[in-house]
């Protein structure tokens, strides 16, 4: 119970983190449209985390959070057109177009390099291959969760089990266990959403 010991702000703020996370993940899992209420409010709480222990690439990451948060509830809740006299649907989950792989991989791998020279520049980061490269597939996850493309789960697993890593690293063992719960989670919601996929869009 070491870590119990010396107990501080960042330790709170890290199970604070381990909460809102499990609520996150059931609103996701679900394809609830409150998800993303709850991702105005997470960052706040990880970006704190994040600039304590040192992941200046994850702390940058909160800001866009918050505006990827907007942009996906608006996705989401208006994207959907509806005939005259038709009640406005919520966007449906479909798959990732096959078009779309080449040109994201690409975006994907800038946005990691670009990170990764911000990183080994301007700060004192001791992971900046690993801290750039969750935050850059993070962007695309996010992306592709505003979507609401199912592929978007197998995006999240990749991160979620670098991040489980890196975070036991740096010390900060309930975020940690969190996204070894998300790495499980990633599996089964993809499975769940894929259900959930309309018969004439498979």
């Amino acid at each position: 119970m070491e870590y119990f010991a010396d107990f501080t702000w960042v330790k709170a703020i890290d199970m604070a983190g381990l909460v809102l996370g499990l609520i996150y993940l059931w609103l996701e899992f679900k394809a609830s449209i409150w998800l993303w209420l709850v991702s105005v409010i997470m960052p706040i709480v990880h970006g704190y985390l994040y600039w304590a222990r040192g992941l200046y690439a994850d702390f940058g990451m909160e800001v866009y959070y918050v505006l990827a948060a907007i942009y996906g509830y608006a996705m989401w809740r208006w994207s959907r057109k509806s005939g005259a006299g038709e009640k406005a649907a919520e966007r449906p989950i479909t798959r990732f177009p096959l078009r779309q792989v080449l040109p994201v991989a690409l975006i994907g791998l800038a946005l990691w390099g670009i990170i990764y020279w911000i990183l080994v520049t301007w700060t004192d980061s001791s992971v900046p291959v690993c801290d750039s490269f969750t935050t850059a597939l993070s962007m695309v996850a996010l992306w592709a969760l505003a979507q609401k493309y199912a592929e978007q789960w197998l995006l999240w697993l990749v991160v979620d089990a670098v991040c489980t890593v890196l975070y036991i690293y740096k010390q900060i063992p309930f975020t940690a266990c969190l996204y070894a719960f998300y790495t499980v989670m990633a599996v089964l919601g993809y499975r769940q959403w894929l259900k959930k996929i309309p018969a004439s869009d498979n």
